[in-house]
């Protein structure tokens, strides 16, 4: 088994998630390397949900009702 490149994205990591699901579900490896497998895929899970978390807690400092600066101006537009 190769190691995995540098995971830079969520969209990345997912595509790779959902190579490894493929993989795992055809039941073609051994066990070892179904462990292996098994083992990137968590990591990955890990990374998405770390990249999910963030993103949520962004979108939330957003909409934060409590930050003056989210308050648009009716004068003048964000963009």
């Amino acid at each position: 088994m190769s190691t995995l490149p540098t995971i830079q994205t969520f969209e990345e990591a997912y595509q790779r998630l959902s190579e490894i699901v493929d993989q795992l579900e055809r039941g073609a490896l051994s066990l070892d390397e179904s462990v292996s497998l098994y083992e990137r895929g968590r990591a990955l899970i890990a990374f998405c949900e770390a990249k999910l978390n963030a993103a949520e807690l962004r979108i939330q400092k957003i909409n934060s009702p409590n930050d003056a600066s989210a308050a648009p101006d009716s004068d003048a537009l964000p963009f």
